[in-house]
């Protein structure tokens, strides 16, 4: 069971619950994946699907056009860097638009070459807004620690660049309640007013991370183990890692702050089931 202490008061409760209410999952479209979702994940739960540079665009766009068949809200990931030209952003954005998927949330992605003329984020969402499109909902990523590859200006400048452009900021995995809420204020001070969604692990098992940072993962979170596993496992138990300390900070620290954080981006590396175990103790504590 999550702590009982997670939500002390009415107002923790409050907080707690309607962060709650804007809580998604991340998935990886291995071949299994479909099957889980529906096996376990309810459709009110919203759905983002990875995607990366060595398996390229389908299995995240056929894993999202079957997903959103059987009723759940998906946004694919779309890595800049793996759309050629405008061309294929046009026949992508008109497939979504056909399987009515009103969702997407566009990084730069992680291929060492770009596969043509988008070799950013903010340049294939400016060619996504010259075109036109149906989304209603435009997810970018937020980096709360900063990001390996770049300085924190340059970050926090490219997040001002793709801001006017998206309606959400999803952010890579951060284990500290006092890194978000601070970053959090942070940009909002630099005009960046946008909801942020919180991106933490799940409940998910050592040997369940191990089988992912094998190299059997997709996408940002396996990107992330494999670039930062020694600093990820010391926040592991024996039984593994629980986010509820995580989130105790957040409900705790969110009403005095300025961050404008809504919910949470639950990497789950397809552990579906723990995890919706998890996600409805939090609704009982919630609610209780």
């Amino acid at each position: 069971m999550a702590s009982r202490l997670l939500a002390a008061t009415d107002e923790d409760r409050q907080t707690l619950a309607t962060l709650l209410d804007n809580i998604g999952y991340e998935i990886m479209p291995f071949k299994s994946a479909k099957d889980k979702v529906l096996a376990e994940v309810p459709t009110s739960v919203p759905l983002t699907i990875t995607a990366t540079g060595g398996k390229g665009l389908e299995p995240t766009l056929d894993a999202a056009v079957f997903l959103r068949g059987r009723g759940y809200s998906v946004a694919p990931h779309v890595p800049a860097r793996l759309v050629r030209d405008v061309e294929e952003l046009d026949a992508l954005v008109s497939r979504l638009e056909a399987a009515e998927i009103d969702r997407i949330f566009i990084i730069a992605g992680d291929a060492e070459e770009a596969a043509g003329e988008f070799r950013d984020a903010r340049s294939l969402l400016a060619a996504l807004t010259d075109r036109g499109h149906h989304f209603t909902d435009v997810g970018i990523g937020g980096y709360p620690e900063g990001h390996a590859s770049f300085p924190d200006e340059a970050i926090r400048q490219a997040l001002r660049d793709k801001a006017p452009y998206a309606t959400r900021i999803l952010t890579q995995i951060c284990f500290d309640p006092q890194t978000f809420l601070e970053w959090g204020a942070q940009i909002k001070r630099e005009g960046v007013a946008l909801p942020i969604y919180a991106g933490m692990p799940g409940p998910v098992s050592r040997q369940k991370l191990l089988r992912v940072s094998a190299g059997l993962g997709l996408g940002q979170s396996a990107n992330f183990l494999k670039k930062q596993q020694n600093m990820f496992w010391r926040f592991f138990s024996p039984s593994g890692y629980k986010p509820t300390q995580l989130i105790k900070g957040l409900v705790q620290g969110l009403p005095a702050s300025n961050a404008a954080i809504k919910g949470f981006h639950i990497f789950t590396f397809n552990d579906l089931a723990q995890t919706e175990v998890w996600r409805r103790e939090l609704l009982e504590q919630a609610h209780g």
